[in-house]
């Protein structure tokens, strides 16, 4: 594209040079006399030198000049052109008419510039033609590439925007597709996870049913509450899906509702790992608490933030490693404007992929029908709508095969002062 615009302003420049000698040339048509410049003649002596037709040094002056060539440029679009010209006699090899700065930018020899010499001959057929000194128009353009660019710079930056929205407009597409093909993985692996997640209970429930159709089995009490007993926590376990499945639902139409009041998150903490107390033991795991936060008072929905430390501790057990017990350790410290809440565990740690994307709704780090993780994907995005709906924030730092750690801040409830009464003087 420059080369060939470059090419378009050579030829409009030499355009105009040859249309400027035309004009001049043709100011060399008639044949006239002038008595005065010939200093001693006397009228009506004939001489030679009454021969020699004026040039163009002689008819025109360098302003004169100037205008014819400026006038050829312009009609061709070079208005913003700068040029310099000179007006020379070959056969005595002298300048007649120059610009100012003619001399200086010829003996420069620029390459950046663009020279066009073009003979000024007298017209064929007119009275001179022959007779005139043969002259020629040199016109140098002065950096006749500057602008070759800035008459491309409008098209070259239209091509690359339009170039980027091109860009732009594929990575777009390839983003969504990419995106559509992740989101229908996820989708399937949902399906499959929830299938799994109900069909376990309902087959448990299926066979303690079973079971208490035996004729031996209704005769025995202990047996009957046993099954009866399993039955009953399979249902829970149901409902306990059910209900993370319509939680994930209301938080999508944000409608769930905080019923905040003031509490100590200390005490919570206590109830939330005492619940686990039992499950712990039976892995041989220890949850240890430092709750060193001298300030523990915060505004939170009870149900709501006891299910996010609840989450947080049943998934460091869940993800605990098989050859090593689960150790949980739940450290508190206060500031002057919040409570922050450190969960550590020794489990299987995450990658840092997984790290980033672990709060993300169904991601869970394992996909497809290996049911190797549990559950749907959608307890740490719980807890960190949850966290953020009590205008606080959690981080995670996670190593491979070391454990992670997760980090929750919240606010702390602002103690209003009571207003101190004067007694009254008796």
């Amino acid at each position: 594209m420059v080369l060939l615009k470059r090419e378009t302003v050579k030829h409009r420049i030499e355009d105009g040079v040859i249309v400027a000698a035309s004009v001049l040339s043709q100011h060399k048509a008639n044949y006239s006399l002038d008595t005065k410049s010939f200093p001693g003649l006397v009228p009506g002596e004939f001489s030679l030198q009454y021969l020699r037709p004026n040039t163009i040094g002689q008819r025109l002056t360098t302003g004169q000049i100037q205008d014819i060539i400026r006038k050829a440029f312009n009609e061709r679009g070079l208005d913003n052109i700068r040029f310099e010209f000179g007006v020379a006699i070959l056969s005595a090899s002298t300048m007649e008419k120059q610009s100012r700065n003619f001399v200086t930018v010829y003996n420069e020899n620029d390459p950046k510039n663009y020279f066009s010499t073009v003979p000024l001959n007298s017209p064929s057929g007119s009275e001179t033609e022959n007779l005139s000194p043969n002259e020629v128009l040199t016109v140098i353009a002065m950096n006749y590439q500057a602008m070759v660019f800035e008459s491309l710079w409008l098209p070259i930056v239209s091509a690359i925007i339009f170039t980027m929205l091109i860009m732009a407009s594929f990575y777009l597409t390839v983003r969504t597709m990419l995106r559509q093909k992740k989101v229908s993985e996820i989708k399937n692996d949902f399906i499959n996870n929830m299938t799994h997640e109900f069909k376990t209970p309902l087959a448990t429930i299926s066979l303690a049913v079973d079971a208490l159709r035996n004729e031996k089995v209704v005769n025995d009490k202990e047996k009957m509450s046993y099954f009866s007993t399993i039955i009953k926590e399979e249902n829970k376990r149901m409902n306990r899906q059910v209900e993370t499945i319509l939680k994930a639902a209301l938080m999508d139409k944000q409608e769930v509702q905080l019923l905040l009041r003031p509490m100590h998150a200390h005490h919570v903490i206590k109830d939330v790992v005492e619940n686990f107390t039992l499950q712990l033991e039976e892995e041989n795991g220890k949850a240890e608490l430092l709750l060193n936060a001298e300030n523990d008072f915060i505004d939170a929905d009870e149900v709501h933030f006891s299910n996010l430390i609840n989450n947080l501790i049943d998934n460091a057990i869940k993800y605990s490693k098989d050859d090593q017990p689960p150790m949980i350790k739940i450290t508190t410290e206060s500031t002057a404007k919040s409570i922050v809440i450190v969960i550590e565990d020794n489990g299987i740690g995450m990658s840092k992929e997984t790290a980033k994307r672990v709060f993300e709704k169904f991601y869970r780090a394992h996909t497809g029908n290996l049911h190797n993780v549990k559950g749907f994907g959608l307890g740490l995005s719980y807890v960190k709508t949850m966290v953020e709906a009590h205008n606080g924030e959690i981080r995670v730092d996670s190593v491979l095969g070391r454990g992670s750690t997760f980090t929750l801040e919240f606010p702390l409830k602002k103690l209003q002062r009571q207003p101190v009464i004067s007694p009254v003087p008796a």
